[in-house]
């Protein structure tokens, strides 16, 4: 599912997680409803269960949902979804030892810690630069942060998104040509915690991290570059953000 604030259950959804910034969660709970009854695919469904499930008022409630949430992420072929295993193991661990059923809180306790070592994404990746590298060329951790002056990053980041790596490639730092890199990892890798589990579940933006180097065996040419405006915008955001960046 493409992650659009034009699709109907998205547009749902956030108007359900601004009615909880409002302190308002029975109408925040009827938006949730609303997305999940008028849903189209596995994938809405997907997503209007995981709000539906923070907003229960009993244990046993939301771990119905999160089980329906279960249910619709291990049928759907979809990496962005599949991200958010993780975090929805650990959730039913949670709600599992609530309910002092321990062999099952282990159990999804290690199914969580398993996805989250082992993305399912196998790309291909793409890295955003400035930077004017060669195919072979290997790019590695320890360079700075393009969103935080003064920080050096113990990682090396890319994406399974085109236009994700051409929105890095312009906010980069320095002045050259914005290169959109294919890269392949040369050891593990894991979902990019500074993107993973905020706003939507899992890592729709399908942003990763590794401490091992990325190789360069291509350049990418038919990448959608971003316009001043929308440059602007996310810089703003940036700019305007409190979170500290989990290097």
């Amino acid at each position: 599912m493409e992650f659009s604030p034009f699709n109907p259950t998205i547009k749902l959804c956030l108007q359900g997680m601004e009615m909880e910034d409002l302190a308002k969660p029975d109408e925040a709970i009827k938006m949730f409803i609303q997305a999940w009854n008028e849903a189209k695919n596995e994938s809405e469904k997907f997503l209007a269960a995981h709000y539906i499930a923070r907003l229960q008022g009993s244990v046993s409630d939301r771990l119905k949902w999160l089980e329906k949430a279960l249910q619709l992420a291990l049928i759907i072929n979809d990496d962005s979804i599949q991200s958010a295993l993780p975090s929805l193991y650990l959730k039913l661990s949670d709600c599992y030892a609530q309910l002092g059923q321990n062999d099952k809180a282990e159990e999804n306790a290690a199914l969580s810690k398993m996805h989250q070592l082992h993305p399912s994404d196998k790309g291909p990746f793409y890295h955003g630069t400035k930077a004017n590298l060669e195919i072979g060329d290997m790019l590695t951790s320890e360079g700075s942060s393009n969103y935080k002056t003064g920080l050096t990053m113990k990682h090396i980041y890319f994406t399974a998104l085109k236009n994700g790596a051409g929105l890095a490639a312009a906010l980069a730092k320095g002045d050259g040509q914005e290169r959109v890199y294919i890269v392949e990892p040369s050891g593990i890798y894991e979902n990019d915690p500074n993107l993973t589990d905020k706003k939507f579940p899992g890592n729709p933006s399908r942003s990763y991290r590794s401490q091992y180097p990325l190789k360069i065996v291509g350049e990418l040419l038919d990448w959608i570059k971003p316009t001043p405006e929308e440059l602007d915008r996310f810089r703003k955001k940036l700019e305007e953000s409190k979170g500290e960046i989990i290097n």
